[in-house]
C-alpha cells in the first residue's frame, strides 16, 4: 500500500519547486518494516532535498543507508500565517531498518509502517445461487457493490434515479430552468449526494483496518488523482467524479454484478426469522414496476433523502429511531477574503490551495453553532428532491477556482425538537421539520425555486436586505432578499446570531455586513438511525438486512460512506458463506 508513483512525484514538483528531477522514488509494494516516520516539520516552501535530509537529520543515518521513501500524509499547520509549516508522514526504507527501531524505540514518531493493504474476507464458491442486492449508489452503496463484485457475490444493484451522465443534466436543467425531477436531482441518482459536492475524502471516523486506504486506491484506479493519496484534506470535485463513477460501476459489471437505474424499491418482503423471537428475515422486495426480486441479503444504503422508504420500513415494523441533526443557512464569502484571513501572504501558495475552515461555538441559549460542509471556491445549489420544498447545499470543483466560498452555518437539534408538541413518540417526526423548513423557504423565495437570502449586515441588525453588496450570491435559479429570521426557529436565528460575530474573532471578515445568507439548509444528516448489531450489521430486528450509510445513521461523507459500504459488503459475504457451507 506503500505505492507512490511517479504521478505523485510530478504532482509534488510542479506544486513545490518546478525541478526536472522526480522527487519521490517508485515504491511498489508495502514491505515488512518499513520504517513509519511522524510529524516531520519542514517550512511551507522547503526545497526538495530537504525533504531526504530530514529524514537523514532524524535517523541519524548517512545517504548510502537511505534506500527509498514515500510521502504518506502531507498536510499543513497554518496556525502561524507568517510561519506556515508542512507536516509530513513518511514510509523509510534503509538498509539498516531493525537497527534504527532498536535504537529509537522511545521515539514515538519512529515506528514500524503499518501493512495497510486490503485483504477480502472470502470468496463466492461457483454454485452459489442467491445474488445479494444493494440497494442505493451513493458512495456506500458503490462500495458495497464493488466489494461484493470483487469477491465474485455478483451483486445487484438498485438505483431509483438514473445514471451519473444523466442525473447531470437533469440536476442542471433544474438549476437553468426550475424543472425539478424528484427521482433525478442532487439526492437521487448515480453517486448520491456526494457528486454533488465538493468531494471531500476526509473523516474522523475510527479506521483501525485502514479501509480508508481501499476507498482511495479504487477512486485512483476509477481516474481520481493521485494525489489523493497522499495530502491531508483530498477532494475531487463533481466532475471528476462524474467519469471515476462510471468507471467504477464499469468495474462491477465486468465482475457479473448489475446496475439497474430507475428502480425504485417500493417494498421489501419479510417471514419470521424464525429464531424464537420477534424478529423477522428478509426473503426479497418489490420494485416500483412490479418486478419482484428474491434474496436473503439486501444492502440499504439509500442515503438522507429517501424518505419515503423511510416511511415504508418503518410500517413494516424494521426498528427505527430519530437522531439529531442540523439546520441552518449557506454563507458565502469572496474566497480572497477566507484565504487572506487563514493565510495571510501565503495566500496563494498551490500547496496551501483555496483556504477552507472549520468552526464551532457554544451559545448562551444551550444550542451549538458550527460551520459544516465547507466548499473552498464554489457554489451554493438547488438541492430540492420534493416539489414545493426548497433545499440549498454546497458544490466545488476540483480547481476550487469559483470567486466564493461557502459553508452551511448550522445549528445542532434533537429529537425534542422536531414535534411541535415536544413529543419524541413519532420517530419520523424529523422528516417532517424538514419539510416544514423546506416549505417556509419555498414560499418566501417566491415558490419558483429562487431560494430566500440575506445579508449578514441585515440578518444581525433584523433588517430585511434589498439587494447584494461585494458578495455575489451563487445560487441557482436565483435569489429573492428576505428576512430570513421566518425560515428556522427562533432559537435557532438567535443562536447564528450570536455565533457569527464569534466566528469573526476566529476568521477576519466573517461576520462583513457584505456575506451573504442563503436558506434553508436542512440535510446535513438523516433523521434517522436504522439501528444495526454491531457484530452481524444487520438490522436489530431484521436479519438479512443490512442498513448502511448516511441515510441510516452511518456515515457523514463519501470516505465514511464508502468504508461503511466495505463494512456490510464484508459482513454479507461472511453471512453468505456460512449460509452456503
Amino acid at each position: 500500500d506503500c505505492l507512490l508513483s511517479r504521478g505523485l512525484g510530478d504532482v509534488y514538483k510542479r506544486q513545490v519547486s518546478g525541478k526536472i528531477a522526480p522527487i519521490f522514488t517508485l515504491v511498489l509494494l508495502w514491505k515488512p518494516n518499513m520504517l513509519r516516520l511522524t510529524n516531520v516539520k519542514l517550512p511551507l516552501n522547503h526545497q526538495p532535498e530537504e525533504l531526504k535530509l530530514a529524514i537523514l537529520s532524524i535517523l541519524e543515518i548517512s545517504a548510502e543507508q537511505l534506500v527509498d521513501f514515500s510521502v504518506f500524509k502531507r498536510g499543513y499547520d497554518a496556525r502561524k500565517k507568517s510561519n506556515i509549516i508542512l507536516m509530513y508522514t513518511l514510509d523509510v526504507e534503509t538498509t539498516v531498518n531493525e537497527e534504527l527501531l532498536i535504537t529509537h524505540s522511545k521515539n514515538q514518531n519512529i515506528k514500524t509502517s503499518p501493512d495497510t493493504s486490503y485483504k477480502f474476507v472470502g470468496q463466492a464458491p461457483e454454485n452459489l445461487s442467491e445474488r445479494p442486492v444493494v440497494i442505493g449508489m451513493g458512495p456506500c452503496g458503490l462500495f458495497a457493490g464493488l466489494l461484493l463484485a470483487q469477491m465474485g457475490f455478483k451483486p445487484i444493484i438498485l438505483e431509483r434515479g438514473k445514471d451519473v451522465r444523466q442525473r447531470t443534466k437533469d440536476t442542471f436543467g433544474f438549476w437553468r430552468k426550475k424543472i425539478l425531477n424528484t427521482e433525478s436531482n442532487v439526492q437521487f441518482g448515480e453517486g448520491g449526494a456526494g457528486t454533488f459536492s465538493d468531494g471531500k475524502l476526509y473523516s474522523q471516523v475510527k479506521d483501525p483496518k485502514h479501509y480508508s486506504r481501499k476507498v482511495l486506491h479504487e477512486f485512483v484506479d476509477a481516474g481520481a488523482p493521485a494525489e489523493i493519496l497522499f495530502v491531508s484534506k483530498p477532494h475531487i470535485g463533481t466532475f471528476k467524479l462524474v467519469t471515476m463513477v462510471e468507471q467504477m460501476r464499469a468495474e462491477i459489471h465486468r465482475l457479473g454484478g448489475e446496475v439497474r437505474f430507475d428502480q425504485r424499491v417500493d417494498d421489501i418482503h419479510f417471514e419470521s426469522a424464525n429464531d424464537g423471537t420477534d424478529n423477522m428475515q428478509v426473503t426479497g422486495l418489490t420494485l416500483a414496476t412490479g418486478e419482484v426480486i428474491s434474496t436473503k441479503h439486501i444492502a440499504l444504503a439509500i442515503g438522507h433523502s429517501a424518505r419515503d422508504t423511510f416511511a415504508m420500513l418503518h410500517e413494516k415494523g424494521v426498528f427505527i429511531k430519530a437522531k439529531p441533526f442540523s439546520v441552518g443557512f449557506r454563507i458565502e464569502h469572496e474566497q480572497s477574503v477566507i484565504d487572506d484571513a487563514r493565510f495571510g501572504e501565503n495566500a496563494g501558495n498551490p500547496i496551501l490551495g483555496a483556504a477552507d475552515y472549520k468552526l464551532v461555538h457554544h451559545c448562551k441559549n444551550g444550542r451549538s453553532v458550527y460551520s459544516f460542509c465547507m466548499c473552498p471556491g464554489g457554489t451554493v445549489v438547488a438541492a430540492a428532491s420534493e416539489e414545493g420544498r426548497l433545499v440549498t447545499n454546497g458544490m466545488s470543483q476540483y480547481s476550487r477556482h469559483e470567486r466564493n466560498a461557502n459553508s452551511a452555518i448550522v445549528v445542532g437539534i434533537s429529537p425534542e425538537d422536531y414535534d411541535e408538541n415536544g413529543s419524541k413518540d413519532n420517530v419520523l417526526a424529523g422528516i417532517e421539520f424538514q419539510r416544514r423548513l423546506e416549505e417556509t423557504a419555498f414560499k418566501l423565495g417566491g415558490e419558483n425555486y429562487d431560494a430566500p437570502v440575506q445579508l449578514v449586515g441585515d440578518f444581525l441588525a433584523g433588517r430585511k436586505s434589498g439587494e447584494h453588496g461585494s458578495v455575489s450570491p451563487s445560487y441557482k435559479p436565483g435569489v429573492k432578499y428576505c428576512d430570513l429570521s421566518e425560515t428556522l426557529p427562533a432559537y435557532a436565528i438567535e443562536a447564528i446570531r450570536e455565533a457569527l460575530p464569534a466566528f469573526e474573532r476566529k476568521i477576519k471578515g466573517f461576520s462583513m455586513a457584505d456575506a451573504t445568507l442563503t436558506a434553508v439548509e436542512t440535510r446535513t444528516s438523516s433523521p434517522i438511525n436504522i439501528t444495526r448489531d454491531k457484530e452481524s450489521f444487520e438490522s436489530v430486528n431484521t436479519r438479512g438486512l443490512y442498513p448502511a450509510g448516511e441515510g441510516a445513521g452511518y456515515a457523514g461523507g463519501i470516505l465514511s460512506a464508502g468504508i461503511d459500504g466495505i463494512k456490510v459488503a464484508e459482513a454479507m459475504a461472511l453471512s453468505m458463506l456460512k449460509q452456503h457451507a
